[in-house]
């Protein structure tokens, strides 16, 4: 969509269009909501300013870039936001060459914007990247760890803050509303230019000094004072729903020809009344009436998250020396509970996943028994501080690992498709997981026994409900839900049990089950032993195939010299998963149990 000739009174037009057009399709399709609401200004005003097709536009966790798509070439095509085959909910080059990276975890988008600066210097591209980031991004270490570099090579970079929690800083009443609007206006810009290389250059030295400290003491009361220390210009705050100021400020941040952060106050939901404000369940919806802004709920089972927040509440009214934390997740998580009931032992640590675990580390060496509460795509993020801070001591910190297995319509960025492959080979680290919300309920009091590192998983949404009783765990220990008559063994890790169940019953042949319950130490006793029985295994998990459940097994078998089983691994192939519902995407993946029958046959 061309826009660079439109004036003032059409674009603002155009962007009512757009809010209209996000309201219509996400209320009908769901997707991201309040935030994507209120970017639109800041979204249209880059595609004024800027050129996407040579300045990379990049957006930080990209959930508010659905203006964007509408921008570039979309429109139609936006009724298929984030269904199978349609368009992704995030950022992705292969959609649109307007997209210039894969998003979908917050805070990297600086970083990416210094190499691209670099990149451009390098290929003598006159471009600049321009950055849009979200006020809950910049509690995240990376970002600082750009900024550091960015504010000493100076290369021109232009990043918009969009604010809308005030959570980065409070503007200090009248007087800072003023001086940030003198130092967003061009006069204050070319007159700090002119002073920095002519006039200071040219003071005695006493003078210079005084000059410099009037310029900082300004800085002092407006909130970019940490970007300022670390080279980086600031202008703002700005009204961020307000083009005409959006537009000449970028125009200004362009014109500087250097690193500068643009601030700009928005409102969640701007355009939608009963979504805008700070309400946490408007950042992803589901399918919604317009006129009233109820949710079209479908009856469903308990999720496996509330179930987990219940077990938890019961632990710690128990035990008092049990703590949680999540990383900017809490009702995602189900800690919000915890927070409510608990204040001074659950916390939020907003997006620093590696904070949460090494804080969680040094709590457990306390004598603590911390739970960190974590989507296992997030989990990821903390890697290094898994092995060198939590499994290195031994400590008993336990991984709460929530969205494990596929995730549905957030696509590859959050599959939960490689926690078993990347924690199974960590010493001292203890991996199992409940195959329903009885099992999961045991899993939890179990946790607080083990005196290791372990990490439990389940999966998004309510587990399948089985006829099989729950026991308690023990360490190590497999369960046989199931005897056969059968050469064949159906084994399943986690919500892989049901699928192995579901599919069992689809065969003619009566099929044994086992629940494997633990990856990490394996049954290595109860596993030889069907080796003598059964000679065909299969093997089902909500996992990646590389380095995981079967793997694990084969590896077993591989140990103890047995050579008569054949395994077969349901687990996912060597490829990123594609976003879409979760059922559709599982026939994609010939994984639903009627694909998986005829493959046993």
């Amino acid at each position: 969509m061309k826009i660079k000739n439109k004036n003032l009174g059409e674009l603002e037009e155009l962007c009512q269009d757009i809010r209209e057009r996000i309201i219509d399709v996400v209320s009908r399709k769901g997707g991201h909501f309040s935030s994507t609401l209120g970017a639109v200004e800041l979204t249209v005003a880059m595609h004024k300013v800027f050129d996407v097709q040579k300045d990379p536009f990049i957006f930080d966790v990209s959930h508010q870039c659905y203006p964007h798509k509408l921008l570039t070439n979309r429109w139609e095509e936006f009724e298929t936001i984030r269904q199978f085959d349609g368009l992704s909910g995030f950022t992705k080059p292969k959609e649109s060459s307007s997209d210039y990276f894969v998003a979908g975890h917050s805070s990297t988008s600086i970083s990416l914007a210094v190499g691209a600066a670099k990149a451009k210097k390098l290929k003598k591209e006159n471009s600049i990247p321009v950055v849009m980031i979200g006020d809950g991004s910049m509690t995240a270490g990376m970002v600082y760890e750009a900024l550091n570099e960015l504010g000493d090579i100076k290369l021109p970079v232009v990043i918009i803050l969009n604010d809308n929690e005030m959570s980065i800083a409070k503007p200090i009443g009248s007087i800072s509303k003023y001086l940030s609007k003198i130092l967003a206006g061009r006069f204050y810009q070319k007159l700090r230019e002119r002073i920095d290389k002519s006039i200071i250059q040219k003071l005695p030295q006493g003078a210079t000094y005084l000059a410099k400290k009037i310029e900082e003491s300004m800085k002092l009361i407006t909130p970019g004072i940490i970007f300022e220390e670390m080279g980086v210009d600031y202008i703002g705050p700005i009204d961020g729903h307000n083009l005409e100021e959006v537009i000449e400020t970028l125009e200004i941040a362009k014109s500087m020809n250097k690193p500068v952060i643009v601030h700009a106050k928005t409102v969640k939901g701007k355009g939608y009344e009963i979504a805008e404000g700070q309400n946490e369940k408007w950042h992803g919806v589901g399918p919604f009436d317009p006129s009233t802004g109820i949710f079209k709920k479908k009856a469903s089972a308990k999720a496996a998250t509330a179930v987990f927040a219940d077990a938890l509440i019961e632990l710690a009214t128990a035990h008092e020396n049990v703590v949680g934390v999540t990383a900017a997740m809490p009702s995602g998580t189900g800690i919000d509970k915890l927070m409510d009931k608990f204040p001074d032992r659950f916390w939020d640590v907003a997006i620093a996943e590696q904070h949460a675990v090494t804080s969680m580390a040094a709590m457990a060496k306390e004598g603590f028994k911390p739970f960190i509460t974590i989507y296992s795509t997030f989990l990821q993020r903390g890697y290094d501080q898994i092995i060198h801070d939590v499994c290195i001591m031994g400590l008993p910190v336990v991984f709460a690992i929530d969205r494990a297995g596929i995730v549905g319509n957030d696509g590859e960025t959050h599959q939960g498709a490689f926690d078993i492959s990347y924690l199974r080979f960590l010493p001292n680290m203890i991996l199992f997981a409940p195959r329903d919300n009885e099992t999961l309920n045991e899993a939890i009091k179990f946790s607080y026994t083990l005196e290791k590192p372990c990490a439990i998983r389940y999966p998004r949404g309510a587990f399948s409900e089985l006829e099989f009783k729950s026991s308690p765990f023990e360490l190590g220990k497999a369960e046989v839900l199931k005897h056969s008559d059968s050469n064949k063994v159906f084994i399943g890790y986690g919500a892989g049990v049901s699928r192995a169940c579901e599919t069992e019953k689809l065969h003619e042949e009566d099929i044994a089950i086992v629940d494997l319950r633990f990856v990490k130490p394996l049954d290595k006793k109860l596993l030889v032993e069907l080796s003598k029985k059964y000679n065909d295994w299969y093997i089902f998990s909500d996992s990646q195939k590389q380095g995981g459940v079967a793997s694990a097994i084969l590896e077993l078998l591989n140990e103890q010299e047995i050579r008569n089983v054949k395994v077969t691994s349901f687990e996912y192939e060597d490829s990123f998963i594609q976003h879409g519902d979760t059922k559709k995407v599982e026939e994609n993946m010939q994984l639903l149990p009627c694909q998986l029958v005829k493959k046993v046959k």
